[in-house]
């Protein structure tokens, strides 16, 4: 680790994080939940909510792909992904639902506010997001694709999002 220049967990803990909130809306999918988490920790994302039926650490499965991520990244599970959205946007969160829907705004046309958090809705690999959570949300986001699928991994999106959102909200 020192020479790659990587902290512990406790350094980790105590550094500034990104002004970025992940919300799994019922994904279902340890192995992906494990990923998010790994790139969670990253770009130093401030915390995940998992939502529904959204496994939880710990689990080997989690662990397999998070590789320690789970003790790093702050994390809560909630059974209602409606609910911790609405409860951001009304601590002045902006809400982003990563969904391909009618009136998306493409990824690389988002301009996040430094001085908002900045919550990333991600939904279920074969539903996606629900409708009512999409509804609540300020914005929906996709990711442009020029190829002959119609949809990408969940946490390979999630680590496209994460990266554009950490450009704009890196900590200092």
């Amino acid at each position: 680790m020192e020479e790659l220049n990587r902290m512990d967990v406790a350094a980790f803990k105590a550094a500034p994080k990104s002004n970025i909130i992940l919300v799994l809306d019922n994904i279902r999918s340890r192995n992906n939940v494990g990923a998010i988490f790994r790139t969670a920790d990253a770009f130093r994302i401030s915390e995940i909510v998992l939502c529904g039926i959204t496994p939880t650490p710990p689990h080997k499965d989690i662990h397999k792909t998070a590789l320690g991520a789970t003790e790093s990244v702050a994390w809560r599970h909630t059974d209602s992904a409606v609910n911790a959205v609405t409860a951001l946007r009304e601590s002045e969160a902006q809400c982003y639902a990563v969904e391909q829907v009618q009136g998306a705004t493409f990824l690389d046309e988002i301009k996040p506010n430094p001085t908002q958090t900045a919550v990333l809705v991600l939904g279920n690999e074969v539903k996606g997001i629900s409708q009512e959570v999409i509804d609540i949300c300020n914005t929906a986001v996709e990711i442009p694709q020029l190829g002959t699928k119609h949809s990408l991994n969940v946490a390979t999106s999630a680590g496209m999002v994460m990266w554009h959102f950490f450009m704009h909200l890196r900590p200092t």
